[in-house]
């Protein structure tokens, strides 16, 4: 039996070295896959920290160019606000001098054609009068106009009008001429203003929705990127999370690891020791029943660990219609009619007038062309500049999500990955801990069986040699014992019989020690029992923490990617939108200018071209008005000379 123990502690030590080597494997590969997912983790966060760092900028220099956006869009509206006061106050004063300029206009007129049809003194019962009493006090003129007027103002009706009306009138109509100049300059002024007025809040106008738009568009990017800050902050948070359990798990499992190689150190010495003692107790121990009994009470494997654009007057006509820089198919027409026999000027000149009036038709089409052309082109080009801008912010955010969502994709494949992983080390380790449970208990079941019959055996002995420790055995083994009782003893024939105690002695201390190392094992079976079964409940509560965490950083993950995928989708439909309507409006641009680009380029030179063929229009009229004047007289100069 000693032999067979010996030979079992020794397998039993191969099978230990197995499993050792089995469990440092775990160590090393469990270690280096938890290294590479704390290093995966690390550079994750990198990556989640420069992203933030990077949208945290956009957001702020987003928030100072709304803040410019606003400040400039407020001044514009301030600018249009002043100037619409202004303009208001203008209109008020030139409303109130116009007012009066025409009271005083309309005064004098009446007073000169009152004096004019002989009736001065009806005038001055008038309200009008006073209007021109207090003019003669108000206005710029000479003393002696003023103390004349102010003498025909406060004459007595009753004695009949007697100054001269010539000077009076005279006075009046140059009153009346002064103010009618005031009042057009005064209108063309208040004319300007009002031009000058609208194309000041017209660019305001533009100016301000231009502004808008942009104001609108960086709100939203603004709250867009405030959604993805705090996203990637919390993506960064779980992150950390998890590398600080993986970090954890590392440690515990490099103590673990650790401790199991000072025990594996400390089972090879003591394994060391108990083959020594075996091989001393063989000599002692040779009896065949006990043997067979102590081969299956030798020590059994250590516990495994766990992995983790017719004649002359013709002539002059003709020369002054060819003087135009541009000739016109119509002034042909009338070229050709002044150079027939039968000339009707008459015609002619009707021929030139409706001539002159198309001009002028015409030149007024082409300026509400002109007009209309750079205010479309103007407003088109400004779309397609907005809508160009939007496409490129689409673009960007479409970029910046088919980016995260490939991260999102790759962290959550890592993710799972490690829980396949982490599956299936917990399942290997649960197998080993299964087959060391039992193993333990076989060991204990047969050390106790091996106890028993050593005490047995030495009880045995002690009947015999020292019968005062003898235990008396069961009732079966008492009858046993007294059916074989010894007979009387013979008479001494060779000497009393001498017992060999120290032999017995020595038998008997032998078998204390194999119940001492017996006790031993069963101590260290079930202290080690117990501690491989604490390192394995941590391990299960470990790993099933870490899988919690991992599967609730996937779910999270993918509803961030889900969320990022359709605002991709809304975007890329937005985006494409916006493109189809960018090239529709190109296009209609593009039509624009082919309908436009024409005139506009050639509107000075057209302009010039009808101004000169207006002009030289005009001179062969003249010269044609004058036509039989200067005929009569040359036929007059001709017969007095004859």
């Amino acid at each position: 039996m000693l032999q067979s123990m010996q030979k079992k502690v020794a397998e039993e030590g191969e099978k230990e070295q197995v499993l050792f080597d089995k469990f440092m494997c775990y160590c090393k590969n469990g270690k280096g896959a938890l290294e590479s997912s704390i290093e995966q983790a690390k550079q994750t966060n990198d990556q989640l920290a420069a992203s933030i760092k990077e949208t945290d900028a956009s957001l702020k220099q987003m928030k100072a160019d709304l803040k410019t956006a606003q400040t400039d869009r407020a001044e514009a509206k301030a600018a249009v606000a002043k100037a619409t006061a202004l303009r208001e106050k203008e209109a008020a004063a030139f409303a109130k001098e116009s007012g009066e300029l025409k009271t005083n206009i309309a005064a004098t007129k009446k007073a000169t054609a009152a004096i004019e049809k002989g009736a001065g003194g009806a005038f001055l019962q008038t309200s009008m009068a006073s209007v021109l009493k207090q003019l003669s006090v108000n206005m710029d003129i000479s003393s002696m106009d003023r103390d004349m007027l102010t003498s025909f103002l406060t004459q007595d009706s009753s004695a009949g009008y007697v100054p001269a009306s010539g000077q009076i009138t005279g006075i009046l109509k140059q009153m009346s001429d002064t103010m009618e100049k005031n009042l057009a300059t005064a209108t063309a002024e208040e004319d300007a203003a009002i031009k000058d007025f609208n194309a000041l809040v017209a660019a305001k106008t533009k100016e301000i929705n231009a502004l808008t738009k942009e104001v609108e568009s960086k709100t939203a990017r603004i709250g867009e990127l405030g959604v993805e800050l705090v996203t990637l902050k919390e993506d960064l948070d779980d992150t950390t999370k998890s590398l600080a359990e993986d970090e954890a798990f590392l440690a515990d499992l490099e103590k673990n690891c650790k401790t199991k190689e000072d025990e594996w150190a400390a089972r090879q010495k003591i394994r060391a020791e108990e083959l020594l003692a075996i091989a001393d107790t063989i000599k002692l121990l040779n009896d065949d029943d006990a043997l067979e009994l102590f081969k299956k009470t030798l020590p059994t494997p250590s516990l495994l660990q766990l992995k983790t654009s017719a004649g002359a007057t013709k002539k002059s006509a003709l020369a002054a219609l060819s003087q135009a820089s541009h000739v016109d198919y119509r002034l042909n027409l009338i070229s050709l009619a002044l150079k027939g026999k039968k000339v009707s000027f008459t015609k002619v000149l009707g021929m030139i007038d409706d001539m002159i009036t198309l001009l002028g038709k015409e030149q007024n089409d082409d300026n509400d062309k002109k007009e209309y052309c750079e205010n479309l082109i103007d407003k088109t080009e400004d779309d397609l500049k907005s809508l160009e801008l939007t496409v490129s912010d689409l673009g960007k955010a479409i970029a910046d999500y088919k980016e995260r969502i490939a991260t999102l994709s790759e962290e959550v494949s890592s993710l799972e990955a490690g829980i396949k992983a982490l599956d299936k080390q917990v399942a290997e380790a649960t197998a080993e801990r299964k087959e060391e449970h039992e193993e333990n208990v076989a060991t204990l079941s047969n050390d106790n069986a091996a106890k028993e019959l050593i005490g047995m055996a030495k009880n045995r002995m002690n009947k015999f040699y020292n019968p005062k420790l003898y235990k008396p055995e069961p009732a079966a083994d008492t009858a046993f014992a007294q059916s074989n009782v010894a007979p009387p003893p013979a008479p001494e024939t060779f000497g009393a019989y001498s017992k060999k105690g120290e032999e017995s002695g020595g038998v008997i201390a032998m078998m204390d020690m194999m119940v001492a190392d017996l006790d031993k094992e069963i101590t260290e079976t079930e202290v080690e029992e117990k501690e491989n079964q604490a390192e394995y409940e941590t391990l299960i509560k470990e790993s099933a923490n870490k899988r919690a965490s991992d599967a609730k950083s996937i779910e999270d993950k993918e509803s961030a990617k889900a969320d990022l995928e359709a605002k991709l989708i809304a975007d890329g439909e937005e985006k494409a939108n916006k493109m189809k309507e960018a090239m529709n409006t190109a296009q209609y641009l593009s039509e624009v200018h082919g309908d436009c680009d024409w005139l506009l380029s050639n509107f000075e030179a057209r302009k010039q071209a009808r101004a000169g063929e207006i002009d030289a229009l005009k001179k062969g009229k003249a010269v044609l008005s004058g036509a039989d004047y200067s005929l009569l007289q040359s036929a007059a100069v001709h017969r007095h000379g004859i």
